[in-house]
């Protein structure tokens, strides 16, 4: 049994955080959302992992993620030249799939159902496909399934304007080498894309053995702002776990769950978890509440934050109000100019949010 792993595509609702990077490596709780999936799929005992890489971001994912000797995992690395479909990078991956049955899991995702009981099921019913479904409020925002009472597959449709149910794919699939005949039979969607769902539907069509169950846990699809935020909250109320490596003075005081990396200094500080702060930190005269995570290398001065991811090496000072709901990316900047008259002064990308209140 094979694994094997989205990582490319562009990342365009998480702008502009992933101009500049995977969007699979943007960390949940100080981890990159990618190595989720990974620690998923070894712990279920699929060992031998492809990874889908981009041209754009392919090295930094390679670089981050390494070998995957740190997860007790054999990893290879599979360039898709250009983003064109879920199928299509099955069908690019396929001299390092072979005729092996494989979990296919889109990096961006992360789920709380522990992958085993599903995987038993494929083996044990000699599945040629399997796939996890949620209910959600917005079915057409999806590739949404119509099932029948004995949990086979009837129809898939990608993202429909009138669903036929209100349950979603979750972006985790399990297939045998049948599936790499029914993508070498479709054609590209209006889109110009090559659709898992309509490769499946060939299977469908076929009446080989295609099932689907339900997950009870989470479902997490971190794409957007407020979904990565969500995914931290939900990481670090049920993962995080105290620990502390740095150095915290007299007159700092911390609260409930909350992890600290080496060489992160606090003074004169709160901290009110649960909270994840990495390596070489500077924390001083500052307030972080709850659900927010900060990243390696950051300086946080004069600062109140809560319920938000700060990403490595950022810089905040003397902000004058509370920080809430809000992503900072990598090297940014933010702080309070002294000169006067009072004013905001901004150099802003593209893509970006902001709210003054």
């Amino acid at each position: 049994m094979k694994a094997l792993i989205l990582s490319g595509g562009k990342g365009t609702r998480l702008r502009p955080i992933t101009y500049t990077g995977a969007k699979q490596l943007v960390p949940v709780a100080n981890q990159p959302i990618l190595w989720y999936g990974i620690q998923g799929i070894v712990a279920a005992g699929i060992t031998d992992i492809g990874i889908i890489i981009s041209p754009e971001t392919g090295e930094e994912v390679k670089a981050t993620t390494g070998d995957g000797e740190r997860f007790g995992a054999k990893i290879t690395y599979i360039l898709q030249e250009k983003p064109a479909g879920l199928a299509h990078a099955v069908k690019v991956a396929q001299p390092f799939l072979g005729n092996d049955p494989f979990v296919m899991y889109l990096g961006d995702n992360i789920i709380q159902n522990d992958l085993t009981p599903f995987l038993t099921e494929f083996k044990e019913n000699s599945l040629d496909g399997l796939i996890l479904l949620r209910p959600v409020s917005n079915p057409s925002a999806f590739g949404v399934a119509q099932v029948d009472a004995q949990g086979r597959v009837l129809k898939l449709v990608e993202k429909p304007k009138d669903p036929p149910s209100n349950l979603a794919l979750v972006g985790i699939y399990f297939f045998s080498a049948a599936i790499h005949e029914a993508i070498a039979s479709i054609q590209p969607s209006s889109r110009g894309e090559l659709e898992i769902t309509d490769a499946i539907q060939v299977l469908i069509d076929r009446k080989t053995q295609v099932g689907a169950r339900q997950i009870e846990g989470w479902w997490l699809d971190t794409g957007k702002k407020d979904d990565l935020l969500e995914a931290n909250r939900i990481i670090l109320d049920t993962r995080l776990e105290s620990e502390v490596e740095g150095t915290i003075d007299a007159q700092s005081q911390v609260i409930g769950r909350v992890r600290i990396g080496a060489g992160t200094k606090v003074i004169n500080s709160t901290i009110r978890g649960p909270v994840a702060i990495g390596e070489n930190c500077h924390i001083e005269n500052t307030f972080i509440g709850p659900y927010s995570s900060i990243a390696s290398g950051t300086t946080l001065t004069e600062v109140d934050i809560e319920h938000s991811v700060i990403l490595g090496e950022a810089t905040l000072e003397n902000i004058q109000q509370r920080i809430v709901d809000s992503v900072v990316g990598r090297r940014a900047r933010l702080n309070v100019a002294p000169r006067r008259p009072t004013a905001l002064r901004f150099m802003i990308g593209d893509d970006c949010q902001i709210e003054l209140v």
